[in-house]
């Protein structure tokens, strides 16, 4: 018996030992570089109020172990995972509908003895389950596939619009939707849905809440309400402005200290640091990301199997999709809908989703051939 568990733990240590040394050092070295920025963006944002500060570290250590725990799972344990996954999050949404906490408005949390967010859940589940059906399917797929793989899609997106939560609903579309692409959509209907979407656009406004239309009509002119709905983003513009060529320099920021920018420390932290770091800053926080992204794809180009192709590249657009929204409802491009830059700003959730796909990336890297 002594001897049985002498050989399995020397065996699970070399496994662990296999799987580290293989590990990808540039991803790696990219998300670790975003997340120091983004604590040090953070800590000027948030100096005044010390408990974020303390809270984002800790966001930080549990991220960080969760990633290197996932990154030593092999990508098989994920694919059988996928089905009881999505069925879980499919039920907790449903279990949300019926019996979730309201606030704001919004029926978005469920107590099952701590608060959780199933919504969350669904921006890896969805495009992790979509991965997983089209792998079943083999190579060979046809367009009955592409429409059953909607309609999974379509479940779970319709349960979180109707919380409601846009953004979340949009993240976690886009994410499904990449899978479907990936998996061999054709031009012709990938055309023909982008012109339903737009011959939509009538239906879909008359059926947002007030609070979403809202949103939409500051985009095109926040300075209608410039101390109201139009104030978040005529701040932020005016501190992205104010940085200028190479910023005022850390800690130095205004608009952020004179409490003038909201959510400075989640959903505005792009505006703190280009007030601080200027343009040279944004180019810089726009080549990390770009080569985060890019390795992402890389790794999805390599995998060994379609499921760990799919799925790395879905969290390749995730990332982003996540970076992309971010800075453009900052920038006044993009209607405002909550989504945090990723790896820099406050949040444990947000955090947590983004160290298990980066596990999983790191995991479907340590199994490829390249």
């Amino acid at each position: 018996m002594i001897e049985t568990i002498s050989r399995t733990g020397y065996a699970f240590l070399r496994y662990l030992a296999t799987r580290l040394l293989r590990i990808d050092l540039m991803l790696l070295a990219l998300v670790v570089t975003l997340t120091t920025i983004g604590f040090i963006a953070l800590f000027s944002a948030g100096y005044s109020f010390p408990w974020r500060i303390e809270g984002q570290i800790r966001n930080i250590a549990v991220a960080g172990v969760v990633m290197l725990v996932v990154s030593c799972i092999p990508v098989k344990a994920f694919q059988k995972a996928t089905v009881p996954i999505f069925i879980v999050g499919c039920v907790l949404l449903l279990l949300t509908h019926f019996f979730g906490v309201t606030v704001k408005g919004a029926t978005r949390w469920l107590n099952v003895g701590v608060r959780i967010q199933p919504s969350e859940l669904m921006k890896l589940a969805v495009p992790m389950m979509l991965a997983w059906y089209y792998n079943v399917r083999g190579e060979n797929v046809c367009n009955w596939d592409h429409l059953t793989a909607f309609i999974i899609m379509a479940v779970p997106v319709g349960l979180i619009v109707k919380q409601p939560d846009l953004g979340t609903s949009i993240l976690v579309l886009i994410a499904g939707a990449s899978v479907i692409f990936f998996a061999g959509l054709s031009k012709r209907i990938l055309v023909s849905l982008t012109g339903i979407l737009i011959l939509s656009m009538p239906v879909i406004w008359s059926l947002m809440h007030d609070y979403q239309r809202q949103r939409v009509l500051t985009l095109l002119d926040p300075s209608a309400d410039p101390l109201g709905k139009g104030f978040h983003i005529l701040q932020a513009l005016i501190a992205i402005g104010s940085g200028g060529f190479s910023g005022k320099g850390w800690m130095e920021g205004t608009q952020a200290h004179l409490d003038f920018i909201p959510e400075r420390t989640s959903d505005f932290l792009f505006a703190v640091f280009s007030e601080e770091f200027g343009f040279v800053g944004n180019l810089v926080l726009l080549a990390l990301y770009t080569a985060l992204i890019g390795r992402s794809f890389y790794i999805a180009a390599f995998a060994e199997t379609r499921f760990s192709r799919l799925l790395a590249g879905a969290i390749g657009c995730i990332f982003f999709t996540y970076t992309f929204v971010n800075m453009g409802m900052v920038s006044g491009i993009l209607p405002v809908v909550g989504v945090p830059l990723p790896f820099m700003s406050y949040g444990g959730t947000a955090l947590l989703i983004l160290g298990v796909c980066t596990g999983i990336l790191l995991s479907v890297s340590a199994e490829s051939k390249h």
